[in-house]
């Protein structure tokens, strides 16, 4: 038998891990979930919008098992809420990947009702959803943050938005080296441009599966395999951050 211990580090497997995603009904959320789900792991999902979160589960309990609930995480008590539905019907906690968010204007081109309730949705919502895993992995585990390359592409038109995700991404390095020593592994995935509802209505679905096809655009899943990727490395390594572009992704 051919001696292969140094051709590849040790694959930690998904089977039997239990998982929350916030925001896995639809787009990057619920490629992952299906995905970790079609791995083995038991997955419990939200999002907003009724109608959405059974398609994900209907598609999900076609490759594995999981469940969910209809809730917005802007409402602060729904936060905890949801893991704490969550971890009851998972029976406790191994991953926690925060990724629900919502699209935002310039600032001057906001109210203020909508600022507010971009601000409580991107960022209050993802470090709530943090603090609540960290209490639930109970010493030993993996948090993955979604964050976006707009963090890199500080635009006129991305004011809000880009400056919440350049503040998950401090956010990010920093909880990796406070969670390190006691057992929780933090990672951050930063994607470009990626088609999913968020894209709506500046970019139809036709032009969005045209992108792809051109490579000026990454499919959800892409984003998917990046996070299983993270999540099946030995204990010992944490991929800090990730980012993933598409090949021909313009700079906006």
């Amino acid at each position: 038998m051919l001696d292969l211990s140094d051709a590849h580090t040790e694959v930690v497997g998904l089977a039997g891990k239990r998982a929350i995603i916030t925001g896995g009904t639809t787009g990057i959320g619920r490629a992952i979930a299906v995905l970790l789900a079609s791995e083995g792991a038991r997955v419990f999902i939200c999002g907003r919008d009724a109608q959405h979160l059974e398609d994900a589960l209907a598609r999900i309990r076609q490759v594995g098992e999981g469940e969910g609930i209809a809730t917005d995480l802007a409402d602060p008590d729904n936060v905890a809420a949801f893991v704490d539905k969550a971890v009851a019907w998972l029976g406790g906690l191994d991953i926690a990947v925060v990724n629900a968010a919502i699209a935002a204007e310039a600032l001057s081109d906001m109210s203020e009702q909508d600022l507010r309730y971009a601000i409580a949705t991107d960022f209050t919502a993802y470090l709530l959803t943090a603090h609540a895993a960290v209490e639930k992995l109970d010493g030993q585990g993996d948090i993955v943050l979604i964050g976006s390359m707009s963090a890199h592409n500080l635009g006129p038109h991305s004011t809000v938005y880009a400056g919440i995700k350049y503040g998950i991404q401090g956010f990010a390095e920093a909880f990796r080296r406070e969670m390190g020593p006691k057992g929780v592994k933090v990672a951050l995935v930063e994607p470009g441009k990626t088609g999913a509802d968020m894209q709506l209505p500046d970019i139809p679905p036709e032009k969005q599966r045209a992108m792809i096809h051109k490579g000026e655009m990454l499919r959800a899943e892409d984003i998917a395999v990046a996070v299983h990727y993270i999540l099946t490395q030995p204990n010992r390594a944490v991929v800090q951050q990730l980012t993933i572009t598409p090949r021909a992704q313009a700079e906006e």
